[in-house]
């Protein structure tokens, strides 16, 4: 990969490129960590002038690039029904959706963006942001749709998509969809009933190259992660209980595993069970550690000897861009995203996947622990264009923005 490098504004204006990221994150960090990866790469980049609005309660708790705002919308979560409620108690979801809605068409009106980048959802959450696409493509801003690797399967997807109008607000407002993937992982809109022209929209980018952030002042390493540890890691943990107890569990029926764990439980696992793992850490010293939360993660997974994860979006892209041996244990419900990338993954050389579906028995994560050390790393398999993701953008970037203004006629 190239080295990203500061450029000029664009078209001479002296104005800086606006741009405006949307992430609705109901759940989990998934959405947010990668708006911001992108925002920070093409703010070092191009010099763009870049907000990045989000619906995550922890986003003051990232750091963001020169030129990068954030600005937080009342925030919702997902109930264990797959409903919604806001996070604001007693408060009404449609009060909630309402007092988003205005807080992001007041950002995009002072903003005045050139791009648009919208995370995932077409319309928003419940729609929230159709307005703000609309009146910001009539002022001459071009709309992008940024799509991870996988959706979920086409089968479940297909009528998700219809009852959000998906398929339509794609269709008719969008002017490039961007892939943080490659087909050879997957190719997410595939059995969607869509117009054909899509597809000419259709740009695949490579997953998103992760580098090591600027050390916070101040910063320590968990005694644990001075010498050679696996990583643990259910990304935000509000659904990654299972993942924990089954490693906890390995380390507790097999004393030999030669790697202790650091386990990092997620700032989303709730507080009755992270009390509970704590108990039974604490009976193994010197063998498990935990933290609750890291908002420099990288720095962890660079200093790993292997990542026992989940395999979200994220932590995928940070196993392949620091040359991680990894074993995934996927979920498959609500969504069935994250199996279905393990498997690619895996059928690539570039991860080993333990399946929950063949049993949760102790000895299969301990005998996956024990060899975790010994597997190819995700290197030793050449995937052409695997890790071009923010080089693709920043040139994407840099075409739509230029298009933009033309089409202004002012900066």
């Amino acid at each position: 990969m190239t080295a990203l490098r500061p450029s000029p504004a664009l078209s001479g204006s002296g104005e800086p490129c606006r741009i405006l990221i949307y992430s609705h994150d109901t759940f989990g960090l998934g959405h947010l960590r990668r708006s911001r990866t992108i925002a920070n790469a093409v703010a070092q980049a191009l010099g763009a002038r870049i907000v990045v609005v989000s619906g995550s309660p922890v986003a003051d708790r990232f750091a963001f690039a020169p030129g990068v705002s954030a600005v937080r919308i009342p925030a919702v979560t997902k109930r264990v029904d797959g409903g919604y409620a806001s996070l604001e108690p007693g408060r009404a979801l449609a009060e909630t959706v309402a007092a988003r809605a205005a807080l992001i068409a007041r950002t995009a009106e002072g903003l005045r963006p050139h791009l648009v980048i919208v995370d995932k959802e077409p319309t928003g959450f419940q729609g929230e942001i159709l307005g703000m696409l609309e009146r910001a493509a009539e002022g001459g801003a071009r709309l992008v749709l940024g799509l991870r690797d996988v959706l979920d399967d086409p089968a479940l997807l297909a009528p998700e998509w219809a009852r959000k109008g998906a398929g339509e607000a794609l269709e008719r407002l969008y002017h490039e969809v961007w892939v943080y993937g490659v087909p050879r992982i997957h190719r997410p809109l595939d059995g969607l009933d869509l117009d054909p022209a899509v597809e000419d929209r259709l740009i695949y980018t490579g997953y998103l190259r992760r580098d090591l952030p600027p050390p916070s002042p101040g910063r320590t390493l968990p005694p644990l992660a001075e010498a050679p540890f696996l990583l643990v890691t259910p990304g935000g943990g509000g659904d990654g209980a299972t993942l924990i107890d089954w490693v906890l569990a390995a380390y507790e029926a097999d004393p030999g595993i030669p790697l202790p764990a650091l386990i990092a439980f997620g700032p989303f696992l709730d507080v009755e069970t992270r009390t509970a793992f704590l108990a039974r850490i604490a009976r193994l010293p010197g063998r498990l550690s935990a933290i609750t939360f890291d908002s420099e993660i990288e720095r962890l997974v660079h200093r790993a000897a292997g990542i026992v994860a989940m395999g979200g979006y994220n932590t995928f892209c940070e196993i392949l861009s620091f040359d991680k041996r990894a074993v995934l244990v996927p979920r498959t419900e609500p969504r069935r995203e994250q199996e279905i990338r393990a498997r690619a993954a895996e059928a690539l050389g570039l991860v080993r996947v333990l399946s929950e579906a063949e049993g949760r028995a102790p000895e299969r994560m301990a005998a996956a622990l024990r060899a975790l050390p010994e597997q190819p790393e995700p290197s030793r398999m050449v995937v052409p264009g695997l890790l071009d993701g923010l080089d693709a953008i920043v040139g994407r970037v840099r075409a739509l923005a230029e298009r933009a203004l033309r089409r202004a006629g002012t900066p």
